[in-house]
């Protein structure tokens, strides 16, 4: 049986990595997706593990071979995607694969996956965002400003996923129990199942 392609989006602050580590960890064959960008290494991060670094020439020259499961330039600077063969093989090896990707992205997915799980990560409101993003200490006024627009629009799409799940403050443990929960009652769908049962029980 083929694993599971899980899409969870949501916005930057939602605590989408710390929540999805843990639910990796927790998973018997899960696999976190690791992305393409042309942006540069922030500081600690290692290639290959944070993201996959690669020149614009060689993002752009694999995107027209058709390459990425899903592609987009974010905030009108780098460019960032989900290589798809590695997607494909992981899947077709039984492993469950989680996307952290944006709702455009989720989108695209979507279009040529329709049998992909989606799930919205919110926070608990705007409020509790705008705090989690300034206690980063790693935002300008001008670019908190662009993350909190770009949240208010992404919460706008949350209606377009199958699942919303909620991360409350203090409540990652509880968080990542719902996501795994999803994960178990996708894999009872009847759909999902047909092919692997005998014809009469």
């Amino acid at each position: 049986m083929s694993g599971l392609l899980v899409v969870v989006s949501g916005p930057s602050g939602a605590g989408k990595s710390t929540v999805l580590k843990a639910l990796i960890d927790s998973l018997p064959r899960g696999k976190f997706s690791v992305s393409m960008t042309t942006r540069a290494p922030r500081a600690g991060e290692i290639n290959g593990q944070a993201y996959h670094f690669v020149t614009e020439s060689q993002f752009v020259e694999m995107r027209e071979a058709g390459g990425f499961l899903e592609c987009a330039r974010v905030f009108e600077s780098a460019w960032y995607g989900t290589p798809k063969n590695h997607v494909l093989d992981d899947l077709s090896a039984g492993f469950d694969i989680i996307l952290d990707i944006d709702v455009q992205g989720a989108l695209q997915v979507r279009h040529s996956h329709p049998d992909a799980v989606f799930v919205f990560l919110a926070p608990p409101s705007m409020e509790e965002l705008r705090r989690r993003l300034e206690n980063r200490h790693t935002e300008t006024p001008a670019s908190l400003a662009r993350r909190l627009e770009t949240a208010a629009q992404e919460m706008e799409r949350r209606g377009e996923y199958q699942y919303l799940v909620v991360n409350a403050n203090d409540r990652a443990e509880e968080t990542v129990d719902k996501l795994r929960a999803i994960l178990v009652a996708e894999k009872c769908r009847t759909s999902r199942l047909e092919c692997c049962l005998p014809m009469s029980l």
